[in-house]
């Protein structure tokens, strides 16, 4: 399967490590420009210049700023109103028991993990239908549909972002603009690295410390280990490009067999 991404502008949120950086690099292998964004200037050209030694023809652009918020949303579209691919991969997460989540707290994963993603759309969309060809993306979680106990904050942010995604695909329809979510399974990063050792003894071996987490908080998954970010990356490549044209308002998992149940 050859995917060609060349001619196109892609902007990839929070994608100076983790998964947007996989997803930025599997973008910028099909030849699509990359635009690369974090809150903190010094990440962003690191995450540049990694992506540059991957992929060394690369055509990278990068900025700065808080992309949760107005300011820094209105800052992405001055500098790059021709977006072609939007990938709403900005998110945060984190283990607090259920009684002991704050109303500030909620809102804060509601404005990072489901508004963030709403307000970039709502940019950029206009665009990308007024030009007959687009892709949108969210990347969403197992989580959206299987509630984690230890963080169902974020698990309902990720609901959320279904809802979104279906809705904005409606609003898209007949456009030749895409717009579609993808249910990432436990993917391995170093932030979920962090978050694993919240939940199993911190002196385990990660190897050690990985099984007894997939063992003891997602047993369900038939993989039986996490995800690489580069497997999500693979699904997003294809999902952007001229190929995936007939797959709109959908959920696809790249979840590692994870949810047990057939999204509707």
């Amino acid at each position: 399967m050859q995917i060609d991404l060349g001619g196109k502008t892609a902007l990839v949120s929070g994608s100076s490590q983790g998964i947007g950086a996989a997803i930025a690099e599997g973008l910028a292998r099909a030849g699509a420009t990359v635009v690369l964004n974090g809150r903190n200037s010094r990440s962003v050209t690191r995450a540049a210049e990694t992506l540059a030694r991957a992929v060394p023809d690369a055509d990278i652009k990068k900025f700065a700023a808080d992309i949760a918020t107005e300011k820094g949303a209105l800052t992405a579209v001055e500098r790059y109103p021709d977006v072609d691919i939007l990938i709403n991969n900005l998110g945060i997460f984190g283990a607090t028991p259920a009684l002991e989540i704050s109303d500030e707290e909620w809102r804060r994963y509601f404005e990072v993990n489901v508004l963030a993603a709403v307000r970039l759309t709502r940019l950029y969309l206009p665009g990308m239908i007024a030009r007959g060809w687009g892709r949108i993306q969210y990347i969403g979680s197992d989580s959206a549909v299987v509630s984690p106990a230890e963080m169902i904050h974020y698990g309902v942010s990720k609901t959320a972002l279904l809802g979104v995604s279906r809705g904005f695909a409606k609003a898209a329809a007949g456009s030749g603009v895409t717009v579609n979510s993808v249910l990432a399974g436990p993917t391995h990063t170093g932030g979920v690295e962090d978050f694993v050792y919240e939940l199993v003894d911190p002196a385990l071996p990660w190897d050690e410390a990985q099984r007894e987490f997939m063992r003891a908080h997602r047993p369900q998954s038939l993989l039986q280990r996490l995800i690489e970010p580069a497997e999500i990356a693979n699904m997003v490549v294809y999902l952007s490009s001229p190929l995936a044209s007939a797959t709109t308002g959908a959920a696809v998992r790249v979840d590692g067999g994870y949810i047990d149940s057939i999204l509707p």
